[in-house]
């Protein structure tokens, strides 16, 4: 899942983007309106974790420009003002969850999946196809019961083909929702991960779409 996270606090929004991108997301960071708009523009996001305190155009004008423009993904305000009347006007601009500041890390991260998992219709953190569990707020992936180590980039791709089962999935799509800005990316580096889960899972389990991407079939 790739997030976007508009928070102007240096050390706040460092500290958030390290502790996501070791809870396994891609996180990019932005410190205004402006920049925000103009990366939601360029990239595709999951997720936006959005401050209202921003400099010259606050969060919730932000927030209610992007669902006047159809932007239709999951938006978390994340939040000093912890008045009612604030966390009113945020949830009727379209937030679809309000967090108070300070907040803990596995709360902000329960709070996003339970946010996509409402968004796409699901109603628990488990993904099974055939004898493959995929847990996704453990993080982890079990094959006939037994517990399957994989990396986190692993992880989320197998995520990705399992939400969108039957569908294929671009090389780019994966891609963008794996990397952040500045991550190095080669170009064989979706196929290199594609390899290692068949490894593991069964060379069977993902089907490669020649010259467009992978599917996992129904």
């Amino acid at each position: 899942m790739r997030i976007l996270l508009v928070e102007d606090d240096p050390q706040l929004g460092r500290a958030t983007q390290l502790g996501l991108d070791q809870a396994g997301y891609a996180v990019d960071w932005t410190q205004n309106a402006e920049s925000a708009q103009t990366s939601i523009k360029m990239h595709q996001y999951d997720c936006v974790l959005l401050d209202l305190g921003l400099p010259k155009e606050d969060g919730l004008s932000l927030l209610k420009e992007l669902r006047t423009s159809g932007f239709n993904e999951v938006i978390l305000i994340i939040s000093a003002r912890d008045q009612i009347p604030d966390r009113i006007k945020g949830l009727d601009a379209g937030a679809d969850d309000f967090i108070i500041k300070p907040f803990d890390l596995d709360e902000l991260t329960a709070r996003i999946r339970s946010a996509r998992r409402r968004l796409v219709g699901r109603t628990r953190e488990l993904l099974k196809h055939r004898d493959i569990e995929l847990d996704i707020a453990a993080r982890q992936v079990k094959m006939n019961d037994e517990l399957i180590t994989i990396t986190n980039r692993e992880f989320n791709i197998l995520q990705m083909l399992l939400e969108h089962i039957g569908q294929i999935m671009t090389r780019d799509q994966l891609e963008e929702a794996l990397y952040s800005w500045g991550d190095e990316i080669e170009s064989n580096t979706i196929q290199v991960h594609v390899h290692h889960l068949r490894k593991k899972l069964g060379k069977d389990l993902i089907r490669t779409v020649h010259a467009i991407g992978y599917v996992i079939d129904k």
